[in-house]
């Protein structure tokens, strides 16, 4: 799934009016050499009938243009849910993201001086990751530091190791990565970054609303999905049934949570997603929370 969200933002890249520009994206998705090409420009997606490219695609790259916005505003004020109490006046600079995959946010974005970019994802992910991004020489805007660790293992601890700092105020992000989890991974993963979160801490992550099963259940997604190079089976990376809440759960301690309908963000940057996705995406949620409190100085 990390090549075809690069792909897609490979794709945005080229249009003529992007919501984001990400320069490896396209070094990824060749990297992996898979068995066809993927297309990695808007006029290959639009001709390719094996998958829906172009409407995933856009759902991506308004997701990933939200999330840009909010670590934009995380690092410049501390808060980015308009949901400040005032005690947040100086931009974060600690920044984790989780299960990274391919994310180029810490090469691609403007980051102030004195921010660090953790980022956490699975020892082979990170791998080859690093190797595609040392063949094209990119290099961090920020300080960068990978944290190779399964969410599934403690990786908090990894997170330690590397440098992170739980009494400081951190930027976290979780894109496109709940939707695949069982409600108890889910709300273990939550529950940490609750507990690693020092006052003025923020987070930013998308929640599927409706039953997963409901996108599994959309054949011609699901198909089609089955068809590509990546070989995608949607009745076991959605599992149905989901029940546990990140924003209930999130406001319950305390939080301050901000909700976004993705249709309504696609529409606010001139990008409606097609009617033809899955119910769960057309009515997915993007969301930014903020953890009350004066950081501690």
């Amino acid at each position: 799934m990390a090549l075809a969200v690069a792909a897609a933002r490979a794709v945005e890249s080229r249009r003529a009016s992007p919501l984001l520009l990400d320069p490896y994206a396209e070094a990824f998705v060749l990297a992996a050499a898979l068995p066809s090409p993927v297309p990695t420009t808007p006029e290959a997606a639009a001709a390719d009938q094996s998958f829906p490219w172009d409407m995933v695609n856009s759902y991506v790259a308004v997701r990933s243009k939200f999330i840009d916005e909010f670590f934009a505003a995380a690092v410049r004020d501390g808060a980015s849910d308009g949901a400040s109490d005032g005690a947040s006046d100086a931009g974060i600079r600690q920044v984790v993201i989780l299960a990274a995959g391919l994310d180029t946010r810490a090469f691609r974005l403007e980051w102030p001086d004195g921010v660090t970019v953790y980022e956490v994802d699975a020892p082979l992910v990170l791998s080859f990751k690093e190797k595609v991004l040392g063949e094209t020489g990119a290099r961090p805007r920020s300080v960068r530091k990978i944290v190779a660790s399964d969410l599934r293992e403690d990786w908090s601890a990894a997170l330690g190791g590397a440098g992170f700092d739980p009494s400081l105020p951190t930027a976290w992000l979780a894109e496109g990565l709940l939707i695949y989890l069982p409600d108890d991974a889910k709300a273990s993963v939550v529950a940490v970054v609750a507990e690693l979160s020092a006052p003025g801490s923020t987070a930013a992550f998308d929640h599927i609303i409706s039953p997963t099963g409901d996108m599994a259940a959309n054949a011609a997604f699901r198909e089609a999905a089955r068809r590509t190079d990546f070989d995608i089976d949607v009745d076991t990376v959605w599992s149905a049934g989901q029940e546990y809440d990140p924003v209930d759960w999130l406001r319950a301690g305390g939080w301050s949570v901000g909700v976004s309908p993705i249709a309504a963000v696609a529409e606010g940057y001139g990008r409606p997603l097609s009617p033809n996705l899955p119910e769960g995406m057309l009515t997915a949620l993007l969301v930014t929370a903020h953890k009350a409190g004066r950081p501690r100085s």
